[in-house]
């Protein structure tokens, strides 16, 4: 399944690329990733287009990996930073940065990455109670989220109208204006980010099986938890710095993928590909077949809230 997965998203990634005001056939655009001569073609391929479509492939990989680490952490569907607040607090941090200090990347990443992080703290020290349950951290992650929803929206009040309407477009979920510039340094960080959670998968799936077993293989609990919570929270906010709040990627897909490989627990791997072609989707038909070219993000939340319907309703009709 993965490998069909890896396969889908490359047949759709050529798709994207010949698809526009300057429509390229599948093999007109493997020749100008190709060609020398650096004709028109070539252009519009290469710097125009790819950069979008990698972000879009690298970006969805990175939000599912990170709410298949929440999802398995808490043991709980509904465990992603979308819901328990990471993703708010890594915006609330780029909104700081953005009205404090300006618009550049660096000061936008380094605030989405501080926001996600004390965000991510705040949540994790006030549902730890004799350990980390996933339920608690749900609902103690739920109201952490309203919260900062008043303070984002707060900050927007008070911003200048030209930085708070650039912020309020940004914050939709766009991956529309990221460009080379942006996407060579935050893809430095997701493949360090990467090695990390490959250093730390062996982990998470002893967690899975159970603290008593977990304990019994010598597996120190909360220091892993802790690690593997500050990974997720950096995945998040580097999209997030990026792009802004890319709403329920990570919901969705580690549960579309689990379903897609049959398998009873959660798997990265999977994940990361059932993510990047989604969002790679979902961007093509919000540039392509929507009116006026929307955000990603308008896209994501509207499909993302049918599953999240279709996804309470599964869960209610479990405890019937």
């Amino acid at each position: 399944m993965s490998a069909a997965l890896a396969v889908a998203s490359i047949v759709l990634a050529l798709v994207a690329l010949g698809t526009g005001d300057f429509p390229l056939s599948i093999p007109e655009v493997v020749r100008a990733m190709f060609a020398t001569d650096g004709g028109f073609a070539t252009t519009v391929v290469l710097e125009w287009r790819l950069p979008r479509v990698l972000v879009a492939l690298l970006f969805g990989a990175a939000l599912s990996v990170s709410g298949a680490i929440f999802q398995s952490l808490t043991r709980n569907p509904l465990g992603s930073p979308d819901i328990i607040g990471f993703a708010t607090g890594s915006y609330t941090g780029a909104l700081i940065a953005i009205t404090v200090v300006g618009s550049a990347y660096l000061s936008t990443a380094v605030g989405a990455l501080v926001g996600g992080l004390l965000t991510a703290l705040v949540v994790y020290f006030l549902a730890y109670k004799g350990g980390m349950q996933g339920f608690r951290l749900i609902i103690v992650g739920i109201g952490v989220t309203a919260i900062l929803h008043s303070v984002n929206t707060f900050l927007l009040l008070r911003a200048q109208t030209e930085v708070a309407m650039a912020a309020s477009i940004w914050g939709a979920g766009s991956i529309s204006l990221v460009g080379w510039n942006q996407l060579a340094p935050a893809t430095i960080a997701l493949v360090v980010l990467g090695i990390i959670i490959a250093l730390l998968a062996r982990s998470l799936g002893q967690l899975e099986i159970g603290d008593d077993a977990a304990r019994s293989h010598g597996l120190r609990l909360e220091p892993t938890r802790l690690a593997l919570l500050v990974t997720g929270v950096a995945l998040t906010a580097v999209v997030t710095a990026s792009a802004g709040p890319i709403a329920f990627v990570a919901l969705a897909t580690p549960q579309i993928a689990r379903r897609l490989t049959g398998t009873a627990g959660i798997s990265l791997v999977p994940a990361a590909l059932t993510g990047a072609f989604l969002l790679l989707g979902a961007d093509f038909v919000a540039q392509h077949l929507l009116p006026g070219s929307l955000p990603v993000g308008i896209v994501t939340v509207v499909a993302g809230g049918a599953y999240l319907i279709v996804l309470l309703i599964s869960e209610a009709r479990k405890r019937l």
